[in-house]
């Protein structure tokens, strides 16, 4: 009998799985027609979801109140087909914050959640991997 041990070859590296493909290709990035000064003017601000529910009438609307770290504040946005309202329940996400209110369905928001549009229009709320204060500014 041996005392040796028989090694374990090294375990294969783990390559990053490839980026997704979409069935359909990203629209053309417009030409440039804004300066930074403009872009300057919009406030992004982290917000955390407190309450959500659907807007009774409406396929796509989801009312929620958010915390912006010095106020709550209702958004109304139209991501009711992909997210069901509880699911929004603490989630952190990206809001729109010097927007003039506007009525949806009769129903004050003042806010505008920000989210991309993926392959079959389904909306994917921008939103963060790490912890960040409610109220943060983004740039």
């Amino acid at each position: 009998m041996s005392d040796e041990k028989t090694a374990a070859p090294p375990p294969e590296p783990v390559q990053p799985a490839p980026p997704a493909q979409s069935a359909q290709p990203a629209p053309p990035v417009e030409p440039e027609r804004i300066g930074i000064e403009d872009f300057a003017k919009v406030q992004m601000r982290v917000g955390q979801v407190l309450e959500a529910e659907k807007v009774e009438g409406s396929r796509k609307l989801v009312k929620m109140k958010v915390d912006l770290g010095t106020e709550v504040r209702q958004v109304v946005a139209g991501i009711a087909e992909s997210y069901d309202p509880a699911t929004l329940i603490n989630r952190k996400v990206v809001i729109v914050a010097n927007l003039k209110p506007a009525r949806l369905m009769g129903i004050e928001s003042n806010g505008m959640v920000v989210a991309a549009t993926a392959p079959g229009g389904r909306a994917v709320l921008a939103t963060f991997a790490e912890d960040v204060p409610n109220g943060s500014l983004l740039r």
